[in-house]
């Protein structure tokens, strides 16, 4: 895999995390560069019986990969298979994961949930983490936010 410009990018199947795969996609595309496309899971087994725990946290990792996978399938099937995306399912909370991927990266890309600054005043955790943790350069991918939104916030004054 070329690592002329690496990006890492978080990945969590929600609309924020699809659009930051797409975007670093694009931009590792257009440098020359590739993509290394992390998901983080982990399992406390608070809601679980005994029984279940000793096979649950397997479950868990394997929905983690079936998710990031079908996210990258779903970027090659728009971009072609030319481009270098690498996978990795991690253990463990994401925005250690993410910060620990982005030790060898150019750049670390997350998508933010999409909320309004009226329901979510500031960045998501994981994004506010990774953003104060991180070892590169990282961009948040909004989410549009929908229009009523926009007639509820103040607007900004010049």
């Amino acid at each position: 895999m070329s690592t002329s410009h690496l990006i890492v990018v978080g990945v969590d199947g929600s609309e924020g995390g699809r659009r930051a795969l797409r975007w670093a996609a694009a931009e590792a595309d257009a440098r020359g560069g590739a993509v290394q496309a992390v998901i983080a899971w982990s399992w406390d087994g608070i809601d679980y019986t005994p029984v279940m725990a000793a096979g649950y946290p397997e479950q868990v990792r394997q929905e983690s990969r079936k998710v990031l996978e079908a996210e990258v399938q779903r970027v090659v099937a728009e971009r072609g298979s030319h481009l270098p995306i690498a996978m990795e399912v991690v253990e463990g909370e994401a925005a250690a994961a993410l910060t620990t991927a982005s030790r060898g990266a150019d750049l670390l890309v997350l998508g933010s949930h999409g909320h309004s600054r009226l329901r979510h005043t500031v960045l998501g955790s994981v994004s506010e983490a990774c953003i104060r943790r991180a070892a590169c350069p990282v961009v948040v991918v909004p989410v549009p936010v929908p229009q009523t939104d926009a007639v509820n916030e103040p607007a900004l004054r010049s």
